[in-house]
């Protein structure tokens, strides 16, 4: 041995088929202290306490989900950080950043984040951080947030659902980038215009579908663009449902206005066209569209319009999703199952692993200034996921970890499967050995 004890590597783990930053190839990484310390060319036999070969099975950075409702204190009934971060190491994810909404009390202040930080406390499966939020009347509030770590700050400009978080009218929206952009904070926008949403006119899909339309989504956008080019804040559109919004992304890009956007695995894999009779565990808001629609969005993340790619997760209980698509809850579970879903459908069109890397860990992790996350690097932390592409299963929604037995993939058939989850260069297991960043 002709290193050290304390320099040989803790875990040496070799695959045919590691997702680095410069591409898919064979290698083997090696961690040491729950960072990455090497990668080497596949035929490298660097000193190890432990080695795994994975053969053709791949190895990716752990996912950065930017975009989870964990609801806990105050809902844990609908979700909580025990059962949530359970679903994302199962599912690929490492680290999650938890929305300020939906939880009692709401992230919109320093004691606020206190409380929800002392709730997530020891028993998270994952890293977590968090968002705070942009409420009416709270601009005083959120430079003291961003500098108790929060990575950034969530706004409505629709109804979010849930009456202790309102939505910002266009004067609270300019106030808030006003403050943000003084500190070079980062704002999250739920893009729906208020003026063009309506009560569904009758029970089922297609009324639902019709009270928010695409158009709201589309002035939405236009609107945060121009405030963001007047305020010069980072601000980033949340769920982009619509292929509307494609046009004014990509021309406030050209124009050198700070605003990125995400999509989540639902828009991208599930169509208006396919929602049963019904099936409210479907809704969500902004809603499910149309299968061309859904085309239009794959464009505009193959030519970087979209550059994320989240869940979205917003669970709640299986009574909230009754009686029909005018009253249940909108909002989709699909924590653990993102990285397959997406990657069913990117491989049938002709994307790699590096594509869904970028978009569900590298993009993610920059978007939320999550430095060492989203790559596998020297230097990073060790978060890795072996990922069987080719493998076939069936979605169960009892075999689940998220709390509540509701999702729209139930009985479907997606590819790829997660067969190991190490966070900082450790296997996740039942002890919950998350940090909250």
């Amino acid at each position: 041995m002709s290193a050290g004890a304390e320099d040989v590597p803790d875990l040496v783990i070799r695959s045919r088929r590691v997702v680095l930053p410069g591409g898919e190839g064979p290698a083997v990484v090696a961690v040491r202290g729950g960072r990455i310390v090497g990668v080497h060319a596949h035929d490298a036999e660097p000193d190890a306490v432990e080695r795994v070969d994975l053969g053709d099975v791949a190895l990716l950075p752990g996912l950065v989900d930017t975009h989870v409702h964990v609801n806990e204190p105050g809902r844990t009934h609908w979700e909580g950080f025990a059962s949530a971060t359970r679903a994302a190491a199962a599912g690929g994810v490492t680290t999650i950043v938890d929305m300020p909404l939906n939880s009692l009390p709401p992230t919109v202040n320093a004691d606020a984040l206190a409380v929800k930080r002392r709730a997530a406390d020891g028993q998270c499966a994952v890293d977590v951080a968090f968002w705070g939020g942009a409420v009416p009347g709270n601009a005083g509030d959120l430079r003291a947030l961003h500098e108790a770590g929060v990575r950034g700050f969530k706004c409505f400009l629709s109804p979010s659902g849930v009456d202790e978080f309102p939505p910002l009218d266009a004067d609270g929206l300019r106030a808030a980038m006003v403050e943000i952009a003084s500190f070079d904070g980062l704002l999250v926008v739920h893009a729906e215009d208020p003026a063009l949403l309506a009560d569904p006119g009758g029970p089922g899909y297609p009324e639902f579908l019709g009270s928010r339309p695409g158009e709201a989504e589309r002035r939405a956008v236009e609107q945060v663009a121009a405030l963001a080019g007047e305020t010069g804040v980072r601000a980033h559109i949340l769920h982009v449902s619509s292929a509307l919004c494609l046009e004014p992304l990509a021309k406030a890009r050209r124009e050198g206005v700070r605003l990125t956007a995400e999509t989540c695995p639902h828009y991208l894999t599930l169509t208006a066209e396919e929602v049963p009779e019904g099936a409210t565990q479907f809704k969500c808001c902004p809603p499910i569209r149309s299968s061309a629609n859904r085309d239009e969005l794959w464009r505009g993340l193959a030519d970087g319009v979209l550059g994320c790619v989240v869940s979205d997760h917003s669970p709640s209980t299986p009574d909230l999703k009754v009686p029909d698509f005018a009253a249940a809850w909108g909002g989709i579970s699909s924590l653990q199952l993102g990285l397959t879903a997406v990657w069913t459908e990117a491989a049938r069109r002709g994307h790699d692993l590096g594509d869904v890397v970028r978009w569900m860990a590298g993009n993610p992790a920059e978007l939320a200034g999550l430095r060492g996350k989203g790559a596998i690097a020297v230097g990073a932390d060790a978060d890795l996921v072996a990922f069987d592409p080719d493998a076939v299963h069936t979605v169960d929604v009892s075999a689940l970890h998220h709390r509540n037995p509701v999702t729209p993939y139930h009985g479907r058939t997606l590819v790829g499967e997660v067969r190991t989850t190490w966070l900082r260069g450790r296997a996740v297991g039942r002890e919950p050995r998350g940090a909250l960043l």
